[in-house]
């Protein structure tokens, strides 16, 4: 998996790229199927008082890019906030390609029609 990790206004130092390679461990033992990702951090100075730290990540799987956009006041929560969704997301993501690769239900209703009258002839 390919990782780029930039900073928008934000140097990334590497304290804050670890604790996103860390994060981002979590999503590879649920899904290893992850092409690359692109993490944007970036801090945006509305006044004095309120500092927004946004997190943004696009996650290249086959078939599909996942975004998925956090904000919050700090920018470790941030990005916790926004691993714990992208989690959810790929989880997601995950299930509906389990869905997709099972049989047909009009296949497995004819199935259970020709087991049953087989049952009953029995």
């Amino acid at each position: 998996m390919n990782l780029t990790i930039s900073g928008h206004h934000l140097d990334v130092t590497p304290a804050i790229r670890e604790y996103v390679q860390n994060k981002l461990e979590r999503i590879t033992r649920h899904f290893d199927q992850v092409i690359d990702s692109h993490v944007i951090l970036c801090i945006d100075n509305l006044t004095e008082k309120e500092k927004r730290q946004k997190a943004e990540i696009n996650l290249r799987v086959a078939g599909k890019i996942v975004h998925v956009a956090s904000a919050a006041h700090d920018l470790y929560a941030a990005i916790d906030m926004l691993m714990d969704r992208l989690d959810r997301q790929v989880q997601k993501y995950k299930q509906m390609l389990q869905d997709h690769s099972h049989t047909a239900l009009k296949r497995m209703a004819n199935e259970d029609l020709e087991g049953g009258e087989a049952a009953a002839a029995a």
